[in-house]
């Protein structure tokens, strides 16, 4: 049996195992269960996620939390204007001793990699990265290498500014599982991040503690295994289906909002949402999709989708309102 075919007996274990994980990072990601449960989701749905937050919202350290519980190495890439494609992928460099050329990897070829705001990076930068994320593997020169069977790209957006940012265009949004925006903490959380604070400051005088439990590259494998197992019902997948639909032809339910979509979702977000959803429904310890599992990811999945018009971008929508909006006219089953 393959390592990673789960088999029935291994499904309490890896529960256990990815609740064990999403308790140990919600431990040092406080204030952020969302963006600890869609980064658990893209993990299990063997995507990538743009993170959208201002600075200093735990962004950074989510990756590291999850590279610290994962048997997978983590590499980190400060996206800057100058930066080239090599500076990412790696380069060849010419050995005269022994007469022919020896590819040294970039930080691409890492599990987890963090590319961190990925819009400060000109449009050359961004299509090598996204390149690798859709055929995950990396082309220079002549020779093709592969990339990391386990691989997952974190890249994140800064909202508040804007100067100096090469936006990435829609087509490469796509590549995206899912697009999540972040935002500040409550009182109580803000509270234990001090509080978290204080101990991580003290504890750096001190020895530092044992590393946590880390979970096998083929435990990853098998929960994947697991979520593509459970049972969608045909009215939820059908469900699912006019969601994306409607997208692309809100006539059906709304003139007005139909006016306000410039272009809906590719068949890359039905099969993106039903990812998610099965993602989700897994983590809530459930063998079945519901459509509630559909509609809490659709915001995350679509928003980077579906395209307001540009009468509807002057009167201040974006994705997010209309998908609200669909999710709204769209029928339960």
């Amino acid at each position: 049996m393959p390592m990673d075919v789960p088999r029935d007996d291994d499904t309490p274990r890896l529960h256990a195992a990815f609740r064990a994980l999403r308790e140990g990072l919600s431990t040092e990601i406080v204030g952020q269960s969302a963006l600890v449960e869609r980064l658990l989701i893209a993990l299990l749905a063997d995507g990538h996620l743009l993170v959208e937050g201002a600075p200093g919202l735990a962004k950074t350290t989510a990756i590291r939390a999850l590279a610290a519980r994962l048997e997978a190495d983590f590499a980190r890439v400060q996206f800057t204007p100058d930066l080239l494609p090599a500076d990412l992928t790696g380069t060849e460099i010419w050995r005269p001793q022994e007469g022919r050329f020896e590819f040294i990897p970039g930080p691409i070829f890492h599990p987890l990699l963090l590319a961190d705001e990925i819009n400060r990076a000109p449009a050359k930068v961004q299509s090598a990265l996204l390149e690798a994320m859709g055929e995950r593997q990396v082309t220079v020169g002549r020779q093709t290498y592969a990339l990391p069977s386990l691989f997952l790209v974190m890249a994140t957006q800064n909202p508040i500014e804007q100067e100096g940012t090469f936006p990435l265009p829609e087509a490469q949004l796509d590549r995206f599982l899912m697009h999540v925006r972040i935002g500040y903490p409550e009182v109580e959380a803000e509270t234990e991040i001090l509080r978290l604070a204080r101990e991580r400051a003290r504890d750096a005088l001190q020895p530092v503690e044992r590393a946590p439990e880390r979970i096998a590259q083929a435990d990853v494998f098998a929960a994947r295994h697991a979520v593509l197992g459970l049972h969608v019902a045909p009215q939820v997948e059908r469900y699912l289906v006019e969601l994306v639909l409607a997208s692309r032809d809100a006539a059906r339910y709304d003139a007005a909002l139909a006016r306000r979509i410039a272009w809906g979702a590719s068949p890359r977000g039905s099969i993106a949402l039903e990812r998610c959803a099965r993602a989700r429904a897994w983590l809530s310890g459930r063998d079945f999709v519901t459509p509630d599992d559909v509609r809490d990811v659709a915001a995350d999945v679509l928003r980077h989708r579906v395209l307001p018009s540009y009468e509807a971008t002057a009167e201040g929508w974006d994705g997010e309102r209309l998908v609200a909006e669909l999710l709204a006219r769209v029928p339960l089953p």
